[in-house]
């Protein structure tokens, strides 16, 4: 998945409001861009960070600027942008590029549980498969990615209801997709939220996958990379 228009550097003044952010640019102008990050954003919010942002044009919008990438020393890079891993996801399942996920038929934002919408159903063989896609942006140990950077109460049931699907006989699968190219292995932040750490297990005994996808991350665009082991709770 590229980017819609080239990116450009600036250094981090402060977010607020969980979706804005103060920045400056090369030139030393001061803008405003829209942080697409409902989380925390722990370890990558802090000021002076070199980050990447996303110009648009467009009259619809009132910022004109849209935060989606961190820098980090050796080149590293962190995707903000909670809304590109089901976009760069949905990319590489149509065109059959996931391992282990491959389907005829690729759907989106599908209706199931209880009021809510599968990330992903991809049907067409002998069974169906509802998958659910996690950003994990969080690392606090060389390496280590982690799931979830703060409580999420929607987490939980998400996990609840893809239990339900499995025991209806369906194969249902968390993927978390790790937007950081600093990290060789993935495990869960039980100690910041607890109760989805224990949704995740009863998950997974009642036959959820779990599935752990590495990025390829630059100021060009945001693709697919390898699998990654996941470490447990």
């Amino acid at each position: 998945m590229r980017f819609q228009t080239e990116l450009i550097p600036a250094v981090l003044i402060r977010r607020y409001k969980r979706f804005l952010a103060d920045c400056r640019l090369e030139d030393g102008q001061e803008v405003t861009a829209h942080c697409a990050n409902p989380g925390s954003m722990m370890g990558l919010a802090e000021e002076g960070m070199r980050i990447w942002l996303e110009p648009n044009d467009d009259p619809k919008k009132k910022l004109k600027y849209g935060w989606r990438l961190v820098e980090h020393a050796g080149g590293n890079f962190t995707g903000v942008d909670t809304s590109v891993p089901n976009r760069a996801l949905r990319e590489a399942l149509q065109a059959g590029l996931v391992e282990g996920l491959i389907y005829p038929d690729v759907r989106a934002e599908v209706k199931y549980g209880e009021k809510s919408r599968v990330d992903f159903l991809l049907s067409g063989e002998s069974r169906d498969c509802y998958v659910e896609v996690k950003s994990v942006t969080l690392k606090r140990q060389d390496g280590l990615a982690e799931f979830p950077d703060s409580r999420t109460a929607r987490g939980a049931k998400h996990m609840a209801e893809l239990a339900a699907m499995a025991r209806a006989g369906h194969r249902a699968v968390v993927l978390f997709l790790v937007q950081r190219t600093d990290c060789d292995r993935m495990g869960v932040a039980a100690d910041i939220d607890p109760a989805y750490a224990a949704a995740l297990s009863a998950a997974v005994a009642d036959g959820v996958e779990v599935m752990v996808l590495g990025t390829q991350i630059s100021p060009e665009g945001v693709e697919m990379g390898a699998p990654m082991p996941f470490v447990g709770a």
